[in-house]
């Protein structure tokens, strides 16, 4: 995953913020902490955009367990976000369920994999976190 993570942050500077595996989808990179080790990850993230809010999706392709970068985001919130050609500070703060799975069901309107995904993480329900421009 580390390799697949390098090829498409990569990608995504070397385009000014595109990246073939994720289409015309807008992503971002977080910039965050280790939850435990405190070191620097850079994770691509599809985002949905949803006017000047951004939101990602701790949905790990569906798998039964939360993707490491959730516990990393509970830990600490405070990132920096890369979003096109724009990095700025943000804090990320995890939607309640609900509004988060309104969002996530936005989602998978918009990419139809996400709906795989919340059919295949259950009983897990994919946390969904607004990103909010510091």
């Amino acid at each position: 995953m580390n390799d697949w993570n390098a090829q498409i942050i990569a990608e995504f500077r070397a385009s000014g913020g595109k990246a073939a595996q994720f289409g015309d989808n807008p992503h971002v990179i977080l910039h965050t902490n280790g939850a435990k080790s405190g070191e620097l990850r850079e994770i691509p993230q599809v985002t949905l955009v949803d006017g000047d809010d951004l939101y990602v999706f701790a949905s790990k392709g569906g798998a039964p367990t939360n993707p490491d970068w959730y516990h990393n985001l509970k830990a600490h919130p405070e990132i920096t976000v890369e979003f096109g050609t724009e990095t700025f500070t943000a804090t990320v703060t995890e939607l309640p369920e609900d509004e988060g799975q309104a969002k996530l069901r936005a989602q998978a309107e918009l990419m139809p994999q996400f709906g795989e995904y919340i059919t295949s993480a259950a009983p897990r329900v994919i946390p969904a976190f607004h990103i909010a421009r510091a």
